[in-house]
Formats: structure tokens, C-alpha cells, sequence
């Protein structure tokens, strides 16, 4: 074991293009010596690290995590223990829904030395390239970025803030149990015509855009055959893609 304890670097590769990733970012993978990546950082990204750079996949799939969240945390302290350069390469941002504070939590409670490199969101990029902007002075004053992951087989949500008026809703990992996030939020109050959006594999060059209305979101999923990682977009800014739309994309409209 070395006798100089190594530093970590907390990375966001973005929502998937290598385009967008950081200087920062990049400078980092040609300089460390191992990189733990999630499932969602894109092959062009990864392509982009030396060879000598040890590449160790600890992603997880939804009911699928061959790493346990706590394995991963006590691996970041064993690799910078023995005096590594460690990289943490993580999908979009790595403090929007990347349980990176738990990550860094750890480290700080060992003396791991760390810096955090942020990353575009998900939110942010894959709007952008379905030409939806989050925010937009007619349409949404602000913007809620929520995660649908089931916990013990139901929604942990604040249905009433989801469903307030001129705000954009961003849902990630909302594919799997749309049709019951769907019957919550109408449940709720939200009305079942505002536009909605379902962004699949969003800023590559597969990207496909739904636009559709809450009420038809599982309908549209599964008449597409969408698959994670799929974002859902939910406000009257949805209506603005068929003006903004710039991206080479399929356009699908219910």
C-alpha cells in the first residue's frame, strides 16, 4: 500500500453526447489511473480514456445492481488509500439524482481527499436537444426535477407541487411504472391535456422525441417501444418543440 493517500474526482460525463463533456472532465480521464463508471456514461465517452487507465463498470439497471451502492462507497476509500488517482465518472451531474453527496459523504468520514467536476444534466441537455426549454417567460416561471424510482413498490412524491401551475416537470426514471405515475398525477389534479414530452436516449444520434399529453404518456411509451434511459418532460414549454426542434431526431407525435 502506498504511503501517500490518492484523491478522488466526482465526475458528470453529461447526458451522453461526448460533445458535451467538460474540459475538466476530460482532462481527468487522461490523467488517472482508474475509472468507476455508471451504466449511462456512452462508449464514446469511455473511448476517450487511455489504455493504461483500469476501467471497473459499477452501474446499476433498475432492479438490477451487481454493486451495491455501499460496495461502491468503500471502494472509492480503498483506491485512494492505496495512493490512486481515482476517477468517478457518473451520467449528467453527479448532484442531480447521482448520489454523489453519499459518495463524497463517505470519503469525508475516511479523509479522502475529493473534488467534485460537474456535469451537464440530463435535464438540461436533453431539453435542449428536443428544443423544449425548461423555463420560458410565457409558459413556466420555474422548474421541479423530480426521480420516479419505486420505493417499496410505490411513489414517495409531493403530488401538489408536481401539479402547480406555469412550472416545467422534469421526471426521471419514470418509465417503469408510467402508467401508475400517470393515474397519481391526474389523481392529483393535473389536468390530463397538458403536453408532455418522453425523450428517449436524448443528445445522441438515436435520440427519438415523443410528444404527446400526460394523459397518453404510457399509451405513447409502449406504441413507441421506448426503453431507458427515457426522460419525461411535462408543462405547456413541451408545445415550443415543434417551432425549437433542431436536433436530427424521430419526431413522434400522438
Amino acid at each position: 500500500m502506498s504511503n501517500k493517500t490518492g484523491v478522488v474526482y466526482l465526475v458528470g460525463a453529461g447526458p451522453g453526447n461526448v460533445d458535451l463533456l467538460t474540459l475538466r472532465a476530460l482532462k481527468l480521464l487522461q490523467t488517472c489511473d482508474i475509472v468507476l463508471y455508471d451504466q449511462l456514461v456512452s462508449q464514446d465517452i469511455l473511448d476517450l480514456i487511455p489504455r493504461h487507465v483500469v476501467l471497473e463498470n459499477v452501474g446499476k439497471q433498475r432492479s438490477f445492481h451487481p454493486v451495491p451502492q455501499l460496495h461502491i462507497n468503500q471502494r472509492l476509500v480503498d483506491l485512494a488509500l492505496q495512493g490512486k488517482t481515482v476517477l468517478r465518472l457518473k451520467g449528467g451531474d453527479p448532484f442531480i439524482f447521482g448520489r454523489g453527496g453519499e459518495e463524497i459523504d463517505t470519503l469525508t468520514d475516511h479523509g479522502i481527499s475529493f473534488e467534485v467536476v460537474p456535469g451537464i444534466s440530463a435535464a438540461n441537455g436533453v431539453a435542449a436537444y428536443a428544443g423544449i426549454p425548461l423555463t420560458h417567460r410565457e409558459h413556466a416561471q420555474s422548474c421541479l426535477l423530480v426521480t420516479a424510482h419505486l420505493k417499496d413498490g410505490s411513489f414517495d412524491l409531493d403530488w401538489h407541487a408536481i401539479i402547480r401551475p406555469r412550472q416545467t416537470v422534469v421526471i426521471y426514471m419514470g418509465l417503469h411504472g408510467l402508467d401508475r405515475l400517470v393515474s397519481q398525477l391526474l389523481e392529483a389534479g393535473m389536468a390530463p391535456h397538458i403536453p408532455a414530452a418522453l425523450i428517449e436516449q436524448g443528445t445522441l444520434d438515436t435520440q427519438q422525441v415523443v410528444i404527446t399529453q400526460v394523459s397518453q404518456l404510457h399509451e405513447m411509451s409502449i406504441t413507441h417501444q421506448l426503453k431507458s434511459p427515457t426522460l419525461i418532460i411535462i408543462g405547456s414549454v413541451v408545445e415550443l418543440h415543434n417551432k425549437l426542434s433542431w436536433f436530427n431526431s424521430s419526431l413522434k407525435t400522438n
